[in-house]
């Protein structure tokens, strides 16, 4: 195999042999390929696209770069990946209950991206919780508890460490076949039996445009499919956010009030129920989502994980005690009375990475205490007095300056409103 022939040939629009696809994917972690070809590579895929057998070898060279989890465990190994969305801790709530259900879930997870949050940086708001853990406790913790959240090693699909940086600076990031590839090749390292994916759309979706989410929804069941892993996707409403929360400490909050309150937040547990349903139809599971969250059994399974990976060994009991607390809380209303008929999501979740709760440079540290609660709906009609979410802000100046893009986020119509379908579509292989 030799690189310069093969950009030459998708250059060409001679497309890209499996073989040299999968070559490719898992050289680009070593010297074999250099920068200036890891980039040219990219921009020609970019331009030119791959075809289903190429998308499905190239993942699976990247995902063969680095280490591969094989699992001995006494039940199918699952898992979830969303494209990211504002008020989302839907990963924090499924594992348990997968585990619940029989299931033993790996969940490698990422931080927060441009205006979505991430998994980890919520999950470290619990005091101690370490998301970095070794291979040895890793699997203990998934025989002891049945599933754990953490966050890859530097040894999981090293390929995509590199590609993506370099898509980062050639305006390459955009291209189907690319986040497929870099998406499934971290996730299919885990050794996986069956995958769900949250594909979103709308205001606060990287998709916003549901014919965009549905592209990307085909390629990524195509190519788990074809390398083996059951996996089928759900695009799902990011409108307006899913929980009632944006942040990370507030949204622990809503995870907890979802895990032990079957009447709260129901549009957050409506989606976790279908995924989970999705995931265990493939495994050959009974679907014992609901159950599992209403018995409590998801509950304990999160608390036992979270004291597992150093959080408090009384969470359960004293989550409303532990978790930071922002110094300024302010309640947001809108001036006049409406109907809420729109909410710009990505607003707000840019709002929550001003006040500290997201990284504006890579080197920023997150405030796990400030974001977004009390957020209203769509289709909800207020007054001018009514809040439509509390701010959790640092000090006085941050708090008003959310405040602000709070307001400007929400649109006011005259009339009713139907609150939008969470479920948009389903695409199975």
């Amino acid at each position: 195999m030799e690189a310069r022939a093969i950009i030459a040939a998708i250059r060409d629009g001679e497309g890209l042999d499996p073989d040299a696809a999968r070559w490719f994917g898992e050289a680009l972690a070593g010297p074999a390929i250099s920068d200036a070809q890891a980039g040219a590579f990219a921009m020609a895929v970019r331009l030119r696209g791959l075809n289903d057998a190429a998308r499905v070898a190239l993942t699976e060279g990247m995902r063969d770069s680095g280490d591969v989890l094989n699992w001995d465990l006494p039940g199918p190994v699952l898992d979830k990946h969303s494209t990211g969305g504002v008020g989302d801790p839907v990963s924090l709530i499924l594992a348990p209950a997968l585990a619940a259900c029989g299931a033993y879930v790996p969940m490698i997870s990422g931080r927060g991206l441009g205006h979505t949050g991430g998994t980890l940086d919520k999950l470290e708001a619990i005091p101690g919780y370490i998301c970095e853990i070794g291979p040895a406790r890793l699997e203990h913790v998934m025989r002891n508890v049945g599933c754990a959240i953490v966050g890859a090693t530097g040894r999981v699909a090293p390929s995509d460490k590199r590609l993506y940086a370099i898509r980062d600076v050639t305006a390459s990031v955009d291209s189907i076949d690319l986040i497929t590839a870099s998406i499934l090749s971290k996730k299919l390292a885990a050794g996986l039996d069956g995958l769900v994916l949250d594909v979103k759309t709308g205001s606060g979706a990287f998709m916003a445009r549901m014919e965009d989410a549905k592209a990307l929804a085909g390629a990524l069941v195509g190519v788990a499919n074809g390398a083996g892993c059951k996996t089928s996707a759900l695009i799902t409403d990011m409108s307006q956010p899913l929980a009632s929360a944006a942040g990370n400490a507030v949204e622990i909050r809503a995870v907890m009030e979802a895990l032990t309150d079957p009447k709260a937040q129901s549009r957050l547990r409506e989606v976790v129920i279908a995924l989970g349903g999705a995931v265990l139809q493939g495994a050959g599971l009974q679907n014992g989502i609901e159950e599992a969250l209403n018995s409590g059994r998801a509950a304990e399974l999160f608390a036992k994980m979270v004291h597992a990976m150093g959080g408090p060994a009384d969470f359960a009991e004293n989550w409303q005690h532990v978790l930071p607390e922002a110094t300024v809380l302010r309640e947001v209303s809108l001036g006049k009375p409406g109907v809420i008929k729109g909410i710009d999501t990505r607003a707000l979740g840019e709002a929550v990475v001003h006040l500290g709760g997201g990284r504006l440079r890579e080197a920023d540290r997150i405030d796990p205490a400030v974001g977004l609660s009390a957020i209203a709906r769509i289709g909800d009609k207020v007054t001018a007095k009514t809040p439509v979410a509390m701010v959790h802000a640092s000090d006085e100046a941050r708090a008003e300056r959310a405040a602000a893009a709070v307001r400007a986020a929400f649109k006011l119509g005259a009339t009713a409103v139907p609150a939008p379908a969470l479920i948009h579509a389903r695409v199975t292989p």
